[in-house]
């Protein structure tokens, strides 16, 4: 094997990769090393524009800094946890190492891309996938698996203003069933069926730059006993994706209840901040979801908030659902407030 140094910043072609360390030098964005024990992720927009999404890019950072978001194999159906996306999901178990590299440029007189390589990486160990949806297939939504990388344990990630997260090139409201959302996807922390943001731990750590530290996640347990509290009543309910032309990313609300036509957004505190981040956020779907019928909004929380903070939510229309240990004070929602 040839020598190659793994440099921030190096540009250099998948053949000397593979030279290098092992693997494909031809095909696949999900390449294993099983030599050198490594995993290579080829990160390439351009490609994911052919199949109707731009998933890939660096997102806003978060509480927990850098993020890189990474879109699955798989160009016709479902995607799935099958071969190069089950290689990388493997990696936040097996301790291979996953080293990403962006599309660069072309090669003068070939086909073959330079690659840039922006540093070691590893999956989120709080959220390692999140799903999207792309409405191609004649207009069936097709499900997306997006991988979440941050920098690995003490490495740094070169990243370049080209690497942002490109914006949605329309704004669309798919509507998903609660078939949909459900699928041949492995558990995540505990996790055995992904319908929202379920989560069976309290609590639990992410290896992110700056050391680990706590992350709590009282909201999606609240929204997981919801569900089922739902599914008791013999509610049904629905799943959302809004993307907004000209932005990256994508709005998810928590839950959808489909009989009673109310949109829920969910919280894990009580505090007033996080009551009034839930009020802007259900004012921010309903500009998007008119074309729901009878829609009503309310905010779940875990226990029954201040006076005040009652007294705030009726005076802007929003109903109020709290958990108690006989189940959820507020629910059913009356028809007329």
């Amino acid at each position: 094997m040839t020598t190659l140094d793994l440099v921030p910043g190096l540009i250099t072609t998948r053949e000397k990769i593979a030279e290098a360390y092992g693997g494909s030098k031809y095909s696949g964005g999900i390449v294993p090393a099983k030599q050198s024990k490594m995993v290579f992720v080829f990160s390439d927009p351009k490609v994911g524009e052919k199949f109707g999404y731009t998933f890939d890019g660096q997102a806003e950072d978060d509480e927990f800094g850098t993020l890189y978001l990474y879109t699955g194999a798989g160009g016709e159906g479902h995607q799935e946890f099958v071969r190069g996306n089950k290689t990388l999901l493997e990696t936040a178990t097996n301790g291979q190492e996953v080293h990403l590299f962006v599309a660069h440029s072309r090669v003068p007189g070939k086909k073959e891309v330079r690659q840039r390589y922006v540093g070691r990486v590893a999956l989120d160990r709080t959220k390692p996938y999140e799903v999207r949806w792309s409405p191609v297939d004649g207009g069936t939504p097709r499900r997306i698996i997006v991988f979440r990388l941050r920098p690995a344990e003490g490495s740094e990630l070169l990243l370049l203003e080209q690497d942002a997260l490109k914006p949605a090139a329309r704004t669309s409201v798919i509507e998903l069933s609660l078939e949909q959302t459900l699928g041949n996807l492995p558990a995540q922390s505990g996790v055995k069926d992904k319908k929202t943001e379920q989560h069976s731990t309290t609590e639990t750590t992410a290896n992110i730059t700056g050391g680990p530290r706590p992350v709590f996640r009282r909201e999606g347990q609240l929204v997981k006993a919801f569900e089922s509290h739902l599914e008791e009543a013999g509610h049904s309910f629905k799943s959302f994706q809004i993307t907004i032309k000209g932005e990256p990313g994508a709005l998810t609300p928590d839950v959808y209840d489909e009989t009673d036509h109310v949109l829920y957004e969910a919280k894990g505190q009580t505090t007033r901040n996080n009551v009034r981040m839930a009020i802007g956020q259900l004012a921010d779907y309903r500009r998007h979801m008119d074309n729901v019928e009878k829609l009503r909004v309310a905010v779940l929380l875990p226990s029954e908030p201040t006076p005040d903070v009652r007294d705030l939510l009726a005076a802007q229309r929003i109903a109020l659902v709290y958990q108690t240990e006989d189940g959820f004070e507020g629910f059913p929602i009356p028809t007329t407030p």
